[in-house]
Parts: C-alpha cells; sequence; structure tokens
C-alpha cells in the first residue's frame, strides 16, 4: 500500500500442557515456550511497530514468590528489544547461580518470564496514545490470585463512551479512557463479581479461606464471566487473557471481524492473529490448525483442560477483507491465492484501457506488498496471449516458420519500476521542501520505457492518494511514457473503519473527496447539507436503528465516475500524460476473498450497530470542521 495507514495489532498465546522439564528432555530447554512465543510474535511484526509486550503467568508457585512477569517496548524494534531484555534478565540470574540450569524447579521459582501461561501482543495504536503505558499486555492485580487478570488485545470498540459509563454505573472509577482499559475492567468486574459469590457459598460450607481459594480457582466459569462482560460490546476483537491463578482465554467478535486461529496437541494450546505464525513457528500443517469460530472463546483451565465454547451468538460472517488484500503477511496459501485472483480478476480492465496492446505496455507494481497480486495480473496477460498465439495460428494455414516465431515470441513486458529508497528521510518540515523530498522516496529504473509505451503499475489500495500525488505519478512522468495506468487491487475506499484500522474520518479519502467534487461541479452541493442534517439527526437514535446516510453522497454517481474524478484530482499536475486510475470492482473482490465479506470500508455495510454512529458522526465531523476522531 502506497499510502501509509495504521495495520491490525496481533496477539499471540501459548499455554504449555507439560511440566517445564517435559520440554527441557525432549526439546533441550527449559524456555522452549519463551522461544516459539519470540517467533510468534516476530512472525506478526508485520502487524505493529508501535509497541510490543509480553507477560507469563508461572502455575502451582508458592506464596511469596513472584508468579506474574511482564515487560513492555515501545523502542524502534520492540520485539528485539522485549526479548533481548528478557534474555539479559535470566542471564543475569544463571550468572548469580549456574547451577539454576539442572533444576528446572529452582529455576522455574528464581527466573522471571519463565512459565507455563505466556500472553504476547504486537501493537499499533489506533486508540490512545503511543506511550509505553499504552502497549499490551495491561494489568490488573490483586492479592487473591484468581482476581489477577492481564489483558491483550486486537480490537476496537466503537461504543467505549457507553462502556466507560456502564463501568462508573457500576461504582468503578476507571484510571484511563481507552478501549483496552474498559473492557479490562468489565471483565474484572464480573471476575471480582464471581469469585465474591463463591467465596461467600463456600463459606457458608464451613471452608477456611485457603480452602475457598483452591475451590474458586478450579471451579471460575471463565466462559460466563466472559458472557457477562460483552454482553454490550460492540466492535471487532480478538482478545486474551491471564488469569493469576493459571486460566487463559482468547474470545473472537462474533462477526468474525478480527482473525484468529490456534493449534491444540497434548504438549501445547498456541492461539494467534494469523494463521502462518503458528504454521512457522511449531512447524505445523496448514490442516492442523483451526480458525477461532466468530462468538467463541478457546479456555484453558489452570488444570490443562481446553475447552471452546459459544460465548455471544454468531453472526453472519463479516471477516475483514483487508486483511487478505494488505494486513494479513502474504504466505498463508489461502491469502496468497486470493490476491494472486485479485490481480487476475482485474486484468480484463486493464485489457480494454490498453486496447488489448501487450506489445507497448509495460507491467510493474508498487510497493513490494502488491507483488503476489501483480503475479496474478501477469497469469492473467499469459492466459490472453496464449489463446490469442493459438487463435492465429490454427487461423491461418501455411504459416512460415518466422512467422510462428513471432506470433509466440510476444509476452509480457515485466520490469522493476519502482523501488522504494529505504534510507531516504523526509527530516525537513516545511512544505514546500519536504514535497521535493517525498517525490524520490522511490527510486525507478530508467531506459526500460519507450515514448510509445504505456506503463501500467498496480498498488494494493488507494486510500487518501497522498503519495500516489506527491510522488509516484511525478517518478513516473519522469519516464516519459504515453500512459500511466495506475491499479488498485482494492475497490475505492469510500467509509472509514472503526474496528482496528487506522482510517477514522472521511476527509482524508481521496473517493469521498472526489464524490464532494462531483456534487459541486453538478449544482448539487445541497445533498452534502441534506446528508449533515439526516446524520445529526441519526446520532439522536440508538445504534441499532440507525442507518448508513452517508451512502447518499456516492449514490449519485457510478463508481466509474468517482475513479474519473479520483484520477483528475490526483493527476492534475501531470500536464503531457493521460492518467487512467483502475479500482477493483465490489464483485471481484468477493469473488476473490470469498471467505472474507466484510467490506464495509468499500460499501457502507457495516457489521455491527455502531458502525452506522461512526460513519455518520464522522460526516457531522467533517461538515462542522471537527478533526476529532468518530469513535
Amino acid at each position: 500500500m502506497s499510502d501509509a495507514i495504521k495495520h491490525e495489532c496481533g496477539i499471540g498465546h501459548i499455554r504449555l500442557l507439560k511440566p517445564l522439564e517435559f520440554y527441557k528432555k525432549k526439546y533441550g530447554s527449559a524456555f522452549y515456550g519463551i522461544n516459539k512465543m519470540y517467533l510468534l510474535m516476530e512472525k506478526q511484526h508485520n502487524r505493529g511497530q508501535d509497541g510490543a509486550g509480553f507477560a507469563s503467568i508461572k502455575l502451582d508457585v508458592e506464596p511469596g514468590k513472584r508468579f506474574i512477569s511482564r515487560i513492555r517496548s515501545i523502542e524502534k524494534q520492540p520485539i528485539q528489544d522485549v526479548f533481548s531484555k528478557i534474555n539479559e534478565r535470566i542471564n543475569k540470574e544463571l550468572k548469580l547461580a549456574p547451577s539454576l540450569i539442572n533444576n528446572i524447579s529452582k529455576l522455574k521459582n528464581n527466573v522471571p518470564y519463565l512459565a507455563e501461561s505466556l500472553l504476547g501482543h504486537v501493537r499499533y495504536g489506533t486508540f490512545g496514545g503511543n506511550s509505553v503505558e499504552n502497549v499490551h499486555p495491561f494489568l490488573r492485580q490483586n492479592n487473591w490470585k484468581h482476581r489477577n487478570l492481564i489483558l491483550a488485545g486486537n480490537f476496537n470498540m466503537t461504543n467505549s463512551k457507553e462502556l466507560f459509563n456502564s463501568l462508573i454505573e457500576l461504582g468503578q472509577h476507571p484510571k484511563e479512557y481507552t478501549d483496552t482499559v474498559i473492557i479490562m475492567e468489565k471483565i474484572g468486574h464480573f471476575l471480582d463479581d464471581a469469585v465474591r459469590k463463591m467465596y461467600k457459598e463456600l463459606k457458608k460450607e464451613g471452608l477456611s479461606k485457603q480452602e475457598c481459594s483452591s475451590i474458586i480457582s478450579e471451579k471460575l466459569d471463565i466462559f460466563k464471566i466472559l458472557k457477562k462482560a460483552s454482553k454490550r460490546w460492540d466492535g471487532g476483537y480478538v482478545i486474551g487473557g491471564l488469569l493469576g491463578h493459571g486460566d487463559s482465554f482468547v474470545m473472537r467478535d462474533p462477526s468474525g471481524i478480527r482473525p484468529a486461529f490456534y493449534f491444540k496437541n497434548d504438549e501445547v494450546v498456541v492461539v494467534a492473529s494469523e494463521r502462518p505464525a503458528i504454521q512457522t513457528a511449531f512447524n505445523l500443517n496448514i490442516h492442523e490448525i483451526k480458525e477461532l469460530t466468530p462468538g467463541n472463546a478457546i479456555v484453558v483451565k489452570s488444570n490443562g483442560a481446553v475447552k471452546i465454547e459459544s460465548v455471544i451468538k454468531q453472526k453472519e460472517n463479516k471477516s475483514c477483507s483487508f486483511e487478505r488484500i494488505y494486513f494479513s503477511r502474504g504466505n498463508d496459501s489461502d491469502i496468497y491465492q486470493e490476491r494472486k485472483n485479485l490481480g487476475k480478476f482485474i486484468m480484463p480492465a486493464i485489457l480494454k484501457e490498453i486496447n488489448f496492446d501487450i506489445k507497448n505496455t509495460v507491467f510493474s507494481y508498487i510497493p513490494n506488498t502488491a507483488e503476489t497480486s501483480f503475479f496474478g495480473m501477469i497469469e492473467s496477460v499469459e492466459e490472453f496471449l496464449n489463446s490469442k498465439k493459438t487463435n492465429e495460428i490454427i487461423g491461418k494455414k501455411n504459416l512460415s516458420e518466422n512467422k510462428i516465431t513471432n506470433i509466440l515470441s510476444v509476452r509480457p513486458r515485466i520490469e522493476k519500476i519502482a523501488v522504494k529508497d529505504v534510507k531516504l528521510r523526509t527530516f525537513i518540515t516545511e512544505d514546500d521542501s519536504r514535497d521535493d523530498l517525498v517525490e524520490h522516496v522511490y527510486d525507478i529504473t530508467y531506459g526500460v520505457v519507450k515514448s510509445t509505451d504505456t506503463i501500467v503499475i498496480i498498488d494494493d489500495s488507494i486510500v487518501r492518494g497522498t503519495t500516489l500525488k506527491k510522488s509516484i505519478l511525478k517518478m513516473l512522468d519522469r519516464l516519459n511514457p504515453k500512459k500511466i495506468i495506475i491499479v488498485s487491487s482494492a475497490p475505492q475506499i469510500r467509509y472509514p473503519d472503526c474496528y482496528g484500522i487506522d482510517m477514522a474520518n472521511l476527509e482524508s479519502l481521496i473517493a469521498f473527496n472526489a464524490a464532494l467534487s462531483l456534487l459541486k461541479e453538478k449544482g448539487e452541493g445541497s445533498i452534502i447539507d441534506r446528508v449533515y442534517k439526516k446524520c445529526k439527526k441519526e446520532l439522536d437514535l440508538n445504534d441499532d436503528e440507525m442507518v448508513n446516510h452517508v451512502k447518499e453522497i456516492y449514490n449519485q454517481f457510478s463508481a466509474e465516475e468517482i475513479s474519473d474524478k479520483i484520477t483528475e484530482l490526483l493527476s492534475s499536475h501531470i500536464e503531457n500524460r493521460d492518467v487512467k486510475i483502475i479500482f477493483q470492482s465490489i464483485e471481484n473482490l468477493h469473488k476473490a476473498c470469498p471467505s472474507s465479506k466484510g467490506d464495509w470500508y468499500f460499501t457502507g455495510e457495516y457489521p455491527t450497530p455502531g458502525g452506522n454512529r461512526v460513519v455518520n458522526t464522522a460526516f457531522v465531523n467533517f461538515f462542522e470542521g471537527n478533526k476529532k476522531r468518530a469513535y
């Protein structure tokens, strides 16, 4: 994606089901779990570079011994920083007492982070600040082991204000107004409530406080707690938690907006945001890894018992299609094929635009993440050419060897046109000077494009169009081609996201600006005022009564009209060159990614009621010149 937008966060949970001695004997290290967590997080570092965190819970630790460890970082390479510090601490303890390495029981008691239950997180901040205090996992402490709660997740709630107020109604005083703290305190409230009720009943049976504590740890119903806590949640989420006595859980939203996968055998339970991360870290076959059903939670009890159960009734699957287009790593076998199909299915529109002149067209891609879609695009070109060659050879008799050779020699011209210069930094903040540097963020390859050629460049998606306008088009223009065609493997992004992607307003979206421009050109600016009044009125309703009135802005025009206006807005400074921007169709998106129907940023069809509140709020904010977030 040439326009930088925030990625999704990523989580990793590992629960060792055997004693640490088992892993020492079988795998040669008692630090097996820590090593695997490092791999699990590194294989998801694409999901967040704002920060990383790690937490662990030791099982069966004597009173007075530390059983919770946590470390977080916002350094430039936060995952490396976290595990370097863990390694330093472990080595320090072993240097003081080298004999610990052969005594696993003492090693566990004396070395932090060495534990059976582990939770890791990589973060991109979309709500709250970017200080280390905003980095997951979050910790809620208590002297009762089972009331300690560690929480990390990949989520955004659309109704954080409502949930915050509900905590106040319960008599709480939340320390922060962030959705992570709100969710943690919500779960924590029902955890405390469940413990109090069980303690009260057990005391009636004449049990001591110490005896009660042990029984509560054993019988605590995590599913029941999650059901009560999540009753009013509106958002996309995968939330993982560790409890001090050893229970753990990972829960997924009922629409399956955010991804979660798991693996279980008799040695370990693993949950992560991406399937290939588990595959690589544990050397598994793809069929051994399962997707966590939307609305379900996987719970591991302190005794190692594992259960998956519904927490919220599953809704229509609305898995985020942007995960497939861009956010998830492309080495997942299904995602790889889907991205190839995105390139393949848009090729007919490209062929039409170049008038089927393959000979005078150069194909390339920007940035590297668009490479897979590029492969699919080229496969489609080759299929077209093979069909054309076959018809030419069969349809004509007595062709000379030279003529046949000429027919067969035609193939797609594939070139590496642009390479991002990772060393270049736009350190000057003054606008004109900075724009001049931005223009040179990409290096271009000279000498491969003729003045009679059309350049076709595929990108993952076009969000704001800033990089395209200020850098890419200027760069391609210097090659002096006949025509420039920019292809987006994703449809037009028309609406804000509120479930984790950092697209919180409308005015930054180039498709929205194109629609506004068309309305004003056609003298229909009154529609903007009308939509504002509707959106404003809508905000007085309950979320489940709302509709998305911003659709009316786009309904006046065809997708092609908006694409043409986007082209005009982004290429007005390219004076001597024909430029065209082509977007994927919604139909082809669903054809390419059949299992991921979440397309609200393209269609405005939000999977939760809170989404309609967010989009209406975003329009009101735009109209009133308010720069604050819509959620």
